[in-house]
Parts: C-alpha cells; structure tokens; sequence
C-alpha cells in the first residue's frame, strides 16, 4: 500500500477510535504538526502573582520569549477549590464538584482524557512528585503529595493503567522524568503535578517564599525539557497553567512554549477549556464536554500550519 494513504488510514483509526471513547456528539479536531503534550499546572496564583512579579522572573521571562495568555480564566466558581479545575482541564466538565475530597469520595466514570488515549492505544504518563504509591488515593502523611491535584486517580474508568501510568516524578537529575526527557521517551501526553512546595500551595514543611520556590523548581526543569529529543525535534508542547487564582479572581496565567511559539502574547480570552481543547487538537483526539465549544489557542500560539 501507498505509503501516503497508509498513514492517512492509520491517523483515521486513531480518529475513530478517540470517537468512541468520547461519545457521539464530539467534533473534530485541527490537525497540528505536534504529538505530544506536557502540561505542568501550579497552585493557586493569579495572573499579577506571576506575571511581571519580582518573586516570578523565570516565568516572567519565559512568556516573553515564548508564549502567554493574558485573558485565561480558570473557568469555574471562585469558591470551589482546587480539585474542580483538574478534573475540568482533563475531562470538560468539573462533574459538579466543589471540595477537595479524595477518590473514594469522586468516583468518576465519565469520559476522560486518559480513557481517550487508553482507547486510541496512545501512551500517557502522571509525572507526581513524592508520590507515596502508584495510583495513590490519599495524601501522604506530610502534606507534600496532595492527591487532589493528580485528577488520574478519580476515574474509575482508567483501571490498571492508573497504576501503570501514575509514576513518581523523580528530581532534575534522576528519576521518571529526567529519564524520559533524556531518552526522547516522553508519552504522548504528560501530564505533571510538582509536590505542595513547588506549585506554590504550600505546606506546613514548604518554605514561606511560595512563588518564588514555584519559580526556582521550573527553572530547573524546563530547561531540561526544552533541551530534551522530543522537545527540539518539534514534536513536543509545553503548557505551563495554574489550576485556580485566588479566592475572588479566577484570573490566571498560563504559558505556552514550542518551538514555533516565539514571543507570543494574546489577548483572547481562554479558560481550562480552551488548554483541554487544545491538548486534544494536537493529541488526535475527539473533543470533550467544554472542549467542544471553547476557543482553542491552537492558532493563536502557532501550533498550526
């Protein structure tokens, strides 16, 4: 067979295969010359916080050189904590949740984007720092592992491939990560939640300089990941977002790095929705719940051709 109309039937199989996972009614993606995505998500900052902010400079540094979005809304009731939007920016809908109980709480079966690459038989790694154990349903006794800003253990629907793909995030010089990124073996989706002191949440054992020690801990790793195979061969983008702002300002800042990404700033407006949206247009996904009817930032970081 051709190889030309070879890959155009595989890239379908994978298209229809994505379909079924996500139900009838999705839409169909933009194609992007991206296939794998990083998404890293901080803790509970607004977009001032980071932006411009002396205790910020790497990331302040990053979003002129590469790409960010000044009108990112996290999308969801100001006084719904945390676990909402990770469960909102991986399955398009927050599932009605408004408190931060663990799994054996939410026991949620509905469409994901785990299960979606698990149908289309693609790769995906939960990078948790500190993680106690594989598929961890609680927090560790210190604080610094918070299960709720995992998202993967709440799908009931992921069955042995939570504890297959949740793995402890390692350091920047060892570990699952650092591994990874070295051997050009990233998944096609990577999703990474740093401990309690690095996403600026903060903990009884975390240093008081939150923002600034979230800005030290990506300091050290998007350099490595930026130098990374997957990274420099094109194939790899990076979202940098925060799950939620403070608790009357849901305004958050989120950076996008490629490397056709090149001192980028929009001011379209975007949300959780917009970043899954995204996520799934360069993964060959179908669309999921808000996904479906957010703006993408596809085009407006020059993700697409």
């Amino acid at each position: 067979m051709h190889s030309n109309m070879w890959r155009r039937l595989t890239s379908a199989a994978v298209t229809l295969a994505s379909l079924a996972a996500a139900g009838p009614a999705a839409a169909a993606p933009r194609h992007s010359t991206y296939t794998k995505v990083l998404l890293i998500v901080e803790e509970n900052r607004t977009y001032g916080e980071i932006i411009g902010s002396p205790d910020a400079p790497y990331l302040t540094a990053l979003s002129r050189t590469h790409g960010t979005a000044t009108r990112m809304s996290a999308n969801y009731p100001v006084r719904c904590p945390s676990l909402a939007a990770y469960i909102l920016v991986t399955s398009g809908t927050t599932a009605g949740i408004c408190d931060d109980r663990g799994p054996r709480h939410h026991r949620l079966a509905g469409p994901n984007i785990f299960a979606q690459l698990n149908a289309a038989h693609l790769p995906w790694r939960n990078y948790a720092e500190n993680l106690p154990t594989r598929c961890a349903l609680r927090n560790s006794n210190d604080g610094i592992f918070l299960v709720r800003h995992t998202a993967v253990p709440y799908y009931t629907n992921l069955g042995r491939t939570c504890r297959i793909g949740q793995v402890d995030l390692g350091s920047s010089t060892r570990g699952a990560l650092h591994d990874d990124l070295a051997a050009g073996n990233l998944p096609a989706f990577s999703f990474v939640t740093p401990n309690a002191c690095n996403d600026m949440h903060g903990a009884r054992t975390c240093p008081n300089d939150r923002v600034a020690a979230g800005d030290r801990w990506l300091k050290g790793w998007i350099p490595r990941i930026l130098a990374g195979a997957d990274y420099r061969a094109g194939r790899l983008v990076v979202i940098i977002t925060w799950d939620e702002g403070s608790p009357t300002d849901n305004h958050i800042p989120t950076l996008v790095l490629s490397p056709t990404t090149r001192g980028i700033v929009t001011h379209q407006p975007h949300n959780h929705c917009s970043t899954l949206r995204t996520m799934q247009e360069i993964l060959r996904l179908a669309l999921l719940g808000c996904a479906r009817s957010a703006r993408t930032m596809t085009s407006d970081f020059a993700l697409v051709p």
